[in-house]
């Protein structure tokens, strides 16, 4: 999931690590990511993907809040309207693809997750000829289709619902940039994600679950794993590479997702599944290099 912006980076410290590290510091990320995605659907045995999302979302919270330590006073009333919708983004993407995760493998759902993406690169090709990574995206979703009978239609519209929340938060984190210092918007848009999903526990978690001990460290894992780690190592790599190495990179997701979904919860996909993942990452690849933004400079996950 989304992580780390340009607008962010720009407000940090001058150090720039050398490119070589650079990368390794956006693998890192990635992986971390998934290891999260996939420590959290090990959590579903104990505790409703609701309870989990919000203990990734708050734990991340917390952690940004203490670290931007953002200036709330003397902010407009358009200030606010941005943020919030940048959380609501947030919080519908991360919501999404952890309800998606428990009904389909991971790998499957970060790969439909990312045509949100894809699609809004779409709207911004400069010739007709890059048209042809939208059919390729479109090939990989078909070869996906191939294995339904072992796929969650449920899963499936919420890996979509959370590709469209993941669009929303690309084109709301610019507006949170050009408003909100360095990471402020992005703690307080967790900070309002946090909130919005918080009544969704009344209804859907046992309050015992949510407050065992086991589940909680487990869940404050999940966190930093998902967003912590990966965007401080995000954050430093931005300082050395360009946006569009940087998308190109991140378009490794979907196959990060799979293999963390088979190394840590045991998901094995089929070969036409792992062909749809490679359909999509080679799309993402070029769609990012055929746009003049690329469509991950604003990332993540979720």
């Amino acid at each position: 999931m989304p992580t780390t912006t340009p607008d962010a980076e720009q407000h940090q410290g001058h150090h720039r690590p050398p490119l070589g590290v650079a990368i390794a510091l956006v693998l890192l990320g990635i992986g971390s990511v998934q290891l999260g995605a996939g420590f959290a659907k090990r959590l579903f045995d104990d505790l409703e993907p609701n309870g989990v999302v919000w203990l990734r979302l708050a734990t991340s919270a917390v952690v940004l809040l203490l670290w931007a330590r953002p200036k709330l006073s003397g902010r407009s009333r358009e200030d606010w309207l941005v943020a919030v919708r940048y959380g609501a983004c947030l919080g519908a993407m991360n919501w999404g693809i952890y309800q998606s995760f428990s009904r389909i493998p991971i790998g499957v759902a970060v790969t439909i997750e990312f045509i949100g993406p894809l699609v809004l690169a779409a709207v911004g090709f400069r010739r007709p000829r890059h048209l042809v990574w939208v059919g390729l995206a479109a090939v990989g979703v078909l070869l996906l289709g191939f294995e339904r009978g072992h796929l969650d239609p449920v899963g499936v519209a919420y890996a979509l619902l959370a590709g469209a929340a993941w669009a929303g938060y690309i084109l709301s984190s610019a507006a949170t940039g050009r408003r909100w210092q360095g990471i402020d918007g992005l703690a307080v848009a967790s900070l309002v994600a946090v909130v919005l999903l918080s009544p969704l526990l009344l209804f859907t978690v046992d309050g015992g679950d949510l407050l065992d001990t086991r589940v909680l460290v487990i869940g404050a894992a999940v966190g930093l794993l998902s967003s912590v780690v990966p965007y401080s190592a995000e954050l430093a790599a931005l300082r050395t590479l360009p946006a569009a190495t940087f998308g190109v990179l991140m378009s490794l997701e979907p196959a990060a997702a799979a293999l963390a979904g088979l190394l840590v919860v045991g998901e094995e996909l089929a070969p036409v599944q792992w062909a749809a993942i490679v359909c999509v990452v080679v799309a993402s690849v070029g769609a990012t290099r055929a746009t003049r933004h690329p469509i991950h400079e604003d990332v993540t996950s979720g």
